[in-house]
């Protein structure tokens, strides 16, 4: 686990993640919170050696497994938008994926909740998180689908794949006030990422923009 190199030069470099972090801007986010935590985290310990020379790219790439991680104007986007109506004390994060979305968050949220379905996946992210001493996370192997209804509710929930309908059962989590940003709709067809807003028992919908994710799968894998 030491092994991992966190800083260095060339693609680790700070200055690499610097042009990234102005890309971000150049793309309309405005989070300086979110730009600052985006340059300092080391993407490229998430992804494959093979593609580290591109991890600083503005694009997602795959992580094995037939999953991706995330592009990084999505990741920013996505956060950016949780803290929108203020800090978040409790957040549910559906899919942990490679772990960097994960670790963005750990940075900005007091507490992060995290479920995965392919637990090879979760068991490599656990170990970066725990390189970067990110220790405000918890970890459940499992169908991201029904959530995690005994850690809620929650300020906020993110979703990193697309269902192909708003999952009813994750909004019922939400705390009154809490938000949720999810991609929805079929993979062959379109995706729009939303802005789901809980008041009371109602739920206001926002459409923000079209994104590609992979689906969000039921079921659990090792």
């Amino acid at each position: 686990m030491n092994s991992i190199k966190i800083h260095g030069i060339g693609m680790t470099s700070q200055r690499t993640r610097r042009r990234l972090v102005q890309r971000l801007e150049e793309e309309g986010i405005r989070n300086q919170d979110v730009l600052n935590i985006m340059a300092s985290t080391p993407r490229h310990i998430f992804i494959d050696e093979a593609l580290s020379h591109k991890a600083y790219d503005d694009i997602s790439l795959p992580i094995g497994r037939g999953q991706t991680i995330s592009q990084p104007y999505i990741v920013a986007r996505m956060t950016e938008i949780l803290l929108e109506s203020g800090p978040c004390e409790r957040v549910l994060e559906i899919g942990t994926g490679s772990g960097f979305q994960t670790a963005i968050l750990a940075q900005l949220m007091g507490k992060v909740f995290s479920i995965e379905r392919i637990k090879a996946l979760q068991d490599k992210a656990r170990k970066h998180l725990a390189v970067l001493r990110l220790m405000n996370v918890e970890y459940r192997y499992g169908d991201g689908g029904e959530g995690w209804i005994e850690k809620g509710p929650f300020d906020g929930i993110i979703v990193t794949a697309a269902p192909a309908v708003l999952p009813r059962e994750l909004m019922q989590q939400l705390k009154d006030g809490g938000r949720m940003i999810v991609p929805v709709g079929a993979m062959d067809g379109e995706q729009h990422l939303c802005l789901i807003q809980r008041v009371g028992d109602e739920f206001e919908k926002h459409i923000l923009e079209a994104v590609r994710f992979v689906p969000l799968l039921g079921g659990a894998l090792e």
